[in-house]
C-alpha cells in the first residue's frame, strides 16, 4: 500500500472519529461545529509542520497534506527535518494519539476538510493552491492564509478565485512566532488576527482555537489589508526595539554605564516590556529580513518615507561589522588570526540561521582574512550552506576554543554558561572571550584571568 493511501485511511479514521476528540466545549454551538467540522494543513516545511503538530495538540484532528511524499512519510514518523524545542515531542505525541496524520492525496483532503490552513513557508504558488482546493471542495471552503504574504495578496487572490467562477472563503491570519520557542509563542500568543468578514469564518476560526479564546487571548477581526500589514509592522517594531538598545548599547560602553541594566530598567516600564529589549546582536529569523523587505517596498511604491524603518535596518545591518571591530581591537588586527565562534543559528533552541548574526559575523571576520572555527549544537548542517567551506566546523564548544586567538559567543545557548571555563582558558591562545549576547557572568571571568568584552558593558 502506498503511502498516500496509508494517510488517507488514516486521515478517514480520525475524521470519522471526532466526536471523541478531547476538547470539552461549553457553548452548544461550538459542539455542533466541532461534530461537523474537518481541518486540514497544507504545508510541508516550516509553518506547515508547526501549525498541523499545534493545532492536533489542541486535541483538534487535523491532516496535514502536501504533494511532497518523502517529506510526509519522514514526518509520519516523526523525523522532523530541522530542529525546534519540543516540536518533535509534539508531533509523536498526536501521532500515537491519533489527532495528526499526513497525506499526499490533494483531492481527498479538499473534499473532506472544512477549514485549511495554508502555511507554506513562501506564497510562491499560493493563488494556485487555493484555485486547486476550491475546485476541488464540494463546499465553498475557509481558507486561512497563514503563510507570510504582503499587503493586498488575499485581496487580489479573492479576486482570482471569483473570476474562475469558484468559491472559496479566504481569512488573512498572521501567526506570530520566533524559531527556537514557536511552540510556547503559538500556544501563548498575545492576539489571534482575523482578517476576513464573514462571521462563519471568524466563528469556525473560534472554535478552532478554542482553548486560547477561553484563556482570553484577544481576538482581532480586521480586513485582510490591516492583517497583513500588522505582521509586517509588527517585525518592523521588534527591530526598531532591538536596534534602538544596541545603538545604546554603543553609548553605554563610551560613558561607563551597563547596558543590561538599562534594558531591565527600560523594559519594566509597562509601555515597552523587555522581551525583545536586550543588546546585543542583530535581530534574525526565518521570516524578519523579508517582512522588512515587505514593508519597504509597500512604502517606496505608496511614496511613503520609513525613516525609523530604514534606520532600524542599517543599525540592524551595521552591527555585524561593529562586533568585527570590537574584535579586531582586542587582538591587533584579525588578519591572520584565528577566532573560535560558539553558535551559529540565529537564537537557541532553533537550528535556522536566517539573518543569523553569527553567519554575518563569520562572513566579516573572513572578508578581514581571519581564520574562523565554529561550533552549534544543532545549526552546523544550515551553516554550512551559507558558509561553504570558508569555516571550519568543530564537534565541540572546546574544539572551537582551541588554540584561537579569541572566542566569541555568538548565539546564547544555555549549555555555553555551563562550559569549564579553567579549561577554555587552557585550550585559547589568548584568553580574550567577546560575549555578543551578554550570556557569561563577566565577574567570574575576569576574576580567572579573561579579557571579557560584553555588548554596552564597560
Amino acid at each position: 500500500m502506498s503511502f498516500s493511501l496509508i494517510a488517507n485511511a488514516w486521515a478517514g479514521a480520525y475524521i470519522r472519529t471526532w466526536g471523541a476528540a478531547r476538547m470539552p466545549l461549553s457553548e452548544r454551538v461550538f459542539g455542533r461545529l466541532r461534530d461537523t467540522m474537518q481541518i486540514g494543513v497544507y504545508g510541508s516545511g516550516y509553518l506547515g509542520t508547526l501549525v498541523s503538530a499545534c493545532l492536533a495538540d489542541f486535541g483538534t484532528p487535523v491532516i496535514c497534506c502536501h504533494p511532497d511524499s518523502s517529506r510526509m512519510v519522514e514526518m509520519a514518523q516523526g523525523n522532523v527535518p530541522f530542529f525546534e524545542k519540543n516540536l518533535n515531542e509534539v508531533i509523536k505525541r498526536n501521532v500515537r494519539a491519533g489527532r495528526l496524520a499526513y497525506s499526499t492525496d490533494m483531492e481527498a483532503f479538499a473534499r473532506r476538510a472544512r477549514v485549511i490552513f495554508l502555511a507554506e513557508d513562501s506564497p510562491q504558488h499560493l493563488a494556485d493552491h487555493v484555485l486547486r482546493i476550491a475546485r476541488l471542495a464540494p463546499k465553498p471552503p475557509i481558507l486561512s492564509v497563514v503563510t507570510p504574504v504582503s499587503v493586498g495578496t488575499t485581496t487580489g487572490i479573492e479576486r482570482r478565485v471569483a473570476e474562475a467562477g469558484l468559491k472559496a472563503t479566504l481569512v488573512s491570519q498572521p501567526i506570530f512566532f520566533t524559531p527556537g520557542c514557536a511552540v510556547e509563542d503559538f500556544n501563548w500568543p498575545d492576539r489571534i488576527i482575523l482578517g476576513t468578514a464573514s462571521n462563519d469564518a471568524v466563528l469556525a476560526i473560534k472554535q478552532i482555537f478554542h482553548p486560547l479564546v477561553m484563556r482570553g487571548v484577544p481576538v482581532i477581526v480586521t480586513n485582510h489589508e490591516t492583517a497583513e500589514l500588522i505582521r509586517e509592522s509588527a517585525t518592523a517594531f521588534v527591530a526598531t526595539k532591538i536596534s534602538f538598545i544596541n545603538e545604546l548599547s554603543n553609548l553605554c560602553e563610551r560613558v561607563n554605564a551597563d547596558a543590561v541594566s538599562l534594558s531591565l530598567a527600560l523594559g519594566l516600564d509597562k509601555k515597552i516590556a523587555p522581551r525583545c529589549l536586550q543588546p546585543g546582536a542583530a535581530m534574525g529569523g526565518l521570516f524578519a529580513e523579508s517582512d522588512m523587505d515587505s514593508l519597504a517596498e509597500l512604502a517606496r511604491e505608496k511614496g511613503v518615507s520609513l525613516k525609523v524603518l530604514s534606520a532600524a535596518r542599517e543599525v540592524n545591518h551595521s552591527l555585524a561589522d561593529r562586533l568585527v571591530e570590537k574584535i579586531s581591537g582586542m587582538v591587533d588586527s584579525v588578519q591572520n588570526k584565528d577566532v573560535g565562534i560558539l553558535g551559529l543559528a540565529f537564537k537557541p533552541n532553533t537550528n535556522s540561521v536566517a539573518g543569523s548574526s553569527s553567519v554575518r559575523l563569520a562572513q566579516g571576520l573572513i572578508a578581514r582574512g581571519a581564520r574562523v572555527r565554529a561550533y552549534d549544537p544543532v545549526a552546523i548542517p544550515e551553516a554550512r550552506l551559507e558558509l561553504n567551506g570558508t569555516v571550519n566546523y568543530c564537534e565541540s564548544a572546546y574544539a572551537a576554543a582551541e588554540g584561537v586567538d579569541a572566542l566569541v559567543v555568538g548565539t546564547g545557548w544555555p549549555e555555553f554558561r555551563a562550559l569549564d571555563f579553567d579549561r577554555i582558558k587552557h585550550l585559547l591562545k589568548r584568553p580574550i572571550i567577546v560575549d555578543t549576547k551578554n550570556l557569561l557572568d563577566s565577574v567570574r571571568l575576569r576574576a580567572m584571568g579573561f579579557e571579557y568584552a560584553g555588548i554596552g558593558r564597560g
